[in-house]
């Protein structure tokens, strides 16, 4: 029966595999999600989804597949199954008050209701909705859901309409997970990953369990071997630019630091303004009292960095290409100079451009800098481009 749901997973795009399907049916088939839509939905997806990426276009295809299932399905699953008035009764009693099943003892006690139920289930056969008698929703029918009724059976509702929804794939929570939008800094650091190189230092704290079993079997008696724990060697220099045009993206910036700081444990950063120019800054509130001279900054970090630009690259031509054209101060050098120095400097470099890619060829000046640093090197700041960068860094 889940079948077209298969196909629809498939069809919108997500990678389910049928091994995958068949550990989502042997879960099902064990009763992991009986009854309960939102059960039912996190099972379907932690079973079926093994990237986040996927998560909003896995929420569709179930929307598609499973629309209206939390208001219909339970009463369809109760007549389709037979349960008997056991399984109706602790039901009841888990979702009515004392109050309420005292009053439900009052108009003909529980076991009139029971058989109640069971002759509507029989006579009905399709969805009904408002009412006093049909099993639905937004009725006063002492069965269904979103209504009210002081004897009633909750049937397809999970919880009170005014706690929470049950249909949580509607809400799509991680609707921004797709490949081309932009990031948070969850999913920054999930890009960020692509780009490690791993190498034991420290202290040797970890356990070396391949090696305790070797030596332990050489020995004949438990001997303990650790060593230094697993860590990400690779170095990064970062290079944000800030103010003017860089203001619409601040939010997007800090969360890319944020998640940079987490992801590599060398990490060295560095301000500037649209264009790199003879000195860079660590501190905004200090740019103007406390530069770092760019030349120090060439000389102290060898070519071992890997070296990230963050910028829209949006200013005037002149800021680029002329001595003195910048618009804070006057240049002696031109910014395609100090350019020039920093990508020969550090060869693994890669600029990350906040802006939408469809605006980059009617702004002169990223075409400026996308011909000095190489095309190829500027990707936009989205999952797909980020790791697009992680790759070209990790050559």
């Amino acid at each position: 029966m889940f079948l077209p749901f298969f196909e629809t997973l498939r069809r919108a795009g997500v990678p389910v595999s049928l091994r995958e399907y068949l550990s989502f049916l042997d879960a099902m088939a064990a009763g992991l999600a009986q009854y309960d839509v939102e059960a039912f939905y996190h099972l379907a997806r932690s079973a079926m989804v093994k990237d986040e990426r996927n998560f909003d276009r896995f929420d569709r295809a179930f929307a598609a597949s499973f629309g209206g299932l939390e208001t219909l399905t339970a009463a369809q699953l109760v007549q389709a199954a037979g349960l008997p008035a056991d399984w109706l009764r602790k039901q009841a009693e888990k979702h009515l008050s004392a109050a309420e099943m005292a009053e439900i003892e009052a108009l003909g006690g529980f076991d009139k209701l029971m058989e109640t139920l069971k002759k509507r289930l029989e006579e009905q056969t399709g969805r009904h909705q408002g009412g006093s008698k049909w099993i639905g929703t937004a009725g006063t029918s002492p069965f269904g859901a979103w209504g009210y009724n002081p004897e009633g059976v909750r049937i397809g509702q999970d919880e009170s309409r005014h706690r929470r929804a049950v249909k949580v794939w509607d809400r799509r929570a991680f609707r921004d997970f797709d490949d081309h939008v932009e990031l948070g800094t969850r999913n920054i650091k999930v890009a960020l990953k692509r780009l490690r190189r791993w190498a034991r230092d420290g202290a040797e704290e970890e356990l070396d369990l391949p090696g305790t079993i070797r030596a332990t079997a050489q020995a004949g008696y438990l001997d303990v071997k650790t060593r230094p724990e697993r860590r990400n060697a690779v170095k990064v220099l970062l290079f944000l630019d800030v103010g003017g045009s860089m203001d619409a993206h601040v939010r997007v910036v800090e969360e890319l630091f944020s998640a940079a700081r987490a992801a590599f444990r060398h990490l060295e950063h560095f301000y500037f303004h649209n264009c790199l120019y003879e000195g860079v800054w660590r501190d905004n509130a200090r740019r103007s009292s406390e530069q770092i001279p760019t030349r120090d900054v060439l000389r102290t970090y060898g070519a071992d960095y890997k070296c990230i630009f963050v910028g829209d690259a949006a200013m005037s031509p002149y800021e680029i290409a002329w001595p003195g054209g910048a618009n804070e101060h006057m240049n002696p050098e031109s910014g395609e100079v100090w350019l020039r120095r920093a990508f020969a400097q550090w060869p693994d470099c890669l600029w990350l451009n906040p802006m939408r890619v469809r605006d980059w060829e009617r702004i002169s000046s990223i075409g400026m800098i996308r011909q000095i640093i190489g095309a190829e090197r500027m990707v936009p700041m989205t999952l797909a481009g980020i790791e697009a960068g992680m790759k070209l860094l990790g050559r």
